[in-house]
């Protein structure tokens, strides 16, 4: 990378973090601590509490790409940070589970991730762009990590609302970070036409990356579900889950780093795809056989470090892609939908996790996993990748 790619990334994956970190801070204890206001003794309220952010992100995600092409990717980013600063600080404030449902929903409304990732796409070379992408994932896994450590104690001192408050503040730092921090973004080289968007949904290989990340975020939000009761059932303490889960992070870290740059930039990157794609069918068979066979920690852990490296390869590979096979003038417009199927995916794994787990328990979540890894592959097969840019083309 180039020293102003380098600063583009980092301060582009610490936007990411920041604003993660506040969102991941909440999952861990929200049911809990959803209880102690007018109202939160109904589940199925709170849960509406937590998915509803998925919705209304999933809703705006596309406008605001599109606006980021028009307008610009700063003022785009900026307007929504704030807009999720004033629902974090909404949501402190609450007293009773509507209101928080309501500050969930504006929180949601600051739907920022495909003008950052366009803005990340604009400001690195092809070469370069999925260790950019992956740097981000990788800002986003940790915050992950550290959220699932520091949230207990941090709810038993500062509470829901105190949780919410830190995240309007860490949102302040990022508006801060893309004022100093990123560099300027290059002009467009074009204004987006009208029927950008109509190109983005008939090109059948942008579509493919949108199925992708819509199965991809359905099914670790449901894996979610029904994880933390076989760690259980294995005999670890809810309270030492991290435990299994940051180890299985940093393998994961460690196997694609020195894997994943290494075979794109020998053209292999389709290989990859789907290559991760059947590490995720893998790990959840694995999950489903260790459920039933009663395997220990180790074993699970295993499994989730399998399910990680599928997951952080998709995750930093899949963006990337579809900025380069976006049409130049359509950036915003194809990451808008990419990042709507996201959310949406954020909010059906949620929902069909939850339904799983009452239904079937744990196997009913794995199995349904392994079964929509598995249309994933079959319809993603023949998804087209570009040749590896030349590392040459650095200015």
């Amino acid at each position: 990378m180039t020293a102003d790619e380098r600063r583009a990334s980092i301060a582009l994956a610490s936007i990411f973090a920041l604003r993660m970190l506040g969102l991941f801070l909440v999952l861990p204890v929200f049911a809990l601590e959803a209880t102690q206001l007018h109202g939160g003794h109904d589940p199925a309220r709170v849960g509406l509490a937590l998915g509803v952010y998925g919705l209304t992100q999933a809703v705006l995600q596309m406008p605001l790409g599109l606006a980021s092409d028009r307008f610009g990717r700063k003022r785009v980013i900026q307007a929504g940070l704030a807009v999720f600063a004033l629902g974090s600080a909404w949501a402190a404030l609450a007293t009773d589970i509507d209101h928080l449902i309501a500050a969930r929903a504006l929180q949601g409304a600051g739907a920022i991730s495909a003008a950052v990732t366009a803005l990340l796409a604009d400001l690195t070379r092809d070469a370069v762009r999925t260790k950019a992408m992956a740097l981000v994932g990788m800002s986003i896994a940790a915050v992950f990590a550290l959220s699932l450590v520091a949230a207990p104690p941090l709810a038993a001192a500062i509470g829901l609302p105190g949780l919410f408050a830190l995240t309007a503040g860490l949102t302040l730092l990022g508006m801060a970070v893309v004022q100093w921090g990123v560099p300027d973004e290059p002009p467009r080289a074009a204004v987006p036409e009208q029927g950008a968007l109509r190109s983005v949904l008939r090109d059948r290989d942008l579509l493919r990356l949108d199925l992708g990340v819509l199965l991809l975020h359905t099914v670790q939000m449901a894996l979610w579900m029904a994880v933390p009761t076989l760690l259980v059932q294995a005999g670890l303490p809810k309270a030492a889950h991290w435990q299994v889960y940051l180890p299985a992070l940093l393998v994961s870290f460690i196997v694609m780093g020195g894997v994943l740059f290494r075979l794109e930039r020998r053209g292999h990157l389709g290989a990859v795809l789907r290559g991760a794609v059947g590490l995720l069918l893998l790990a959840q068979a694995g999950l489903w056989w260790a459920l039933h066979h009663g395997a220990g920690v180790l074993a699970v852990g295993a499994w989730l470090a399998v399910f990680f490296l599928g997951f952080n390869t998709l995750e930093a590979s899949q963006p990337s892609l579809t900025s380069r096979l976006a049409p130049a003038g359509a950036r915003g417009a194809a990451l808008g939908v990419y990042n709507t199927l996201q959310s949406l995916g954020l909010f059906a794994g949620g929902a069909l996790g939850g339904w799983l787990m009452r239904q079937y328990g744990p196997a009913g979540v794995f199995l349904a996993g392994a079964a929509l890894c598995g249309v994933w592959l079959a319809l993603g097969w023949r998804l087209r990748t570009p040749a590896p840019a030349p590392a040459a083309a650095a200015p």
